[in-house]
């Protein structure tokens, strides 16, 4: 920085909605209130890649600016998306800021934070990737190199009601962590969300 000259820090909030019928009116007086300075807001559904706000307000943001957010799944519906977010966000400078969530990517322990969700999110994708390696091992003994989609062990029925316990991550990301059709998965878990806890 030159001397003489000063940069001062923005706020910059980001508020979705994912129909028409909604609005994003509380998410809005929530981010008045903490102090942004400048909104963009839009009616887009999580699961687009092409949400134009969102692009503008990350382009907007610069070195030492903060993204704020009312929930961590207005800015991403799956931990990798929010990952990879954060993380390009913190090669430029820029933090991210959850109000529900209190997690503040400029701070020590919103750091460490994001820095376990990293690790969470390696760890899910090395687990599939061993699980997809041992099931192809397990099919060429077997003399197969493909066929119907194999059966969700109680282990993966463990982590799927998990999973389906956040109303935030659709069926079908759930169904492809655990390498699985949406077919097989709604097979082994009749209902979806609406199944029994257990059984």
């Amino acid at each position: 920085m030159a001397k003489g000259f000063e940069t001062r820090t923005m706020l910059i909030g980001y508020a979705r909605v994912s129909t028409e019928e909604q609005d994003t009116a509380l998410q809005r007086d929530a981010l008045l209130a903490a102090g942004c300075e400048r909104l963009f807001e839009e009616t887009a559904s999580g699961s687009r890649i092409d949400r134009l706000e969102l692009q503008a307000a990350l382009e907007f943001a610069r070195s030492d600016d903060t993204i704020v957010v009312w929930k961590l799944d207005r800015l991403a519906r799956s931990l990798s998306q929010l990952i990879q977010t954060v993380e390009a966000l913190e090669r430029r400078g820029v933090g991210i800021r959850s109000l529900t969530e209190t997690i503040d990517s400029t701070t020590a322990g919103g750091k460490l934070i994001f820095h376990i969700f990293g690790a969470l999110a390696e760890f899910e994708r090395s687990v599939i990737r061993e699980r997809t390696r041992e099931g192809l091992m397990a099919a060429r003994r077997r003399g197969r190199v493909g066929g119907r989609p194999r059966a969700l062990s109680e282990a993966d029925i463990t982590v799927a009601r998990t999973l389906l316990a956040d109303p935030s991550i659709p069926v079908a990301e759930i169904a492809r962590r655990l390498n699985v059709s949406p077919a097989t998965f709604y097979r082994h878990l009749r209902g979806g969300r609406s199944a029994p806890p257990s059984g």
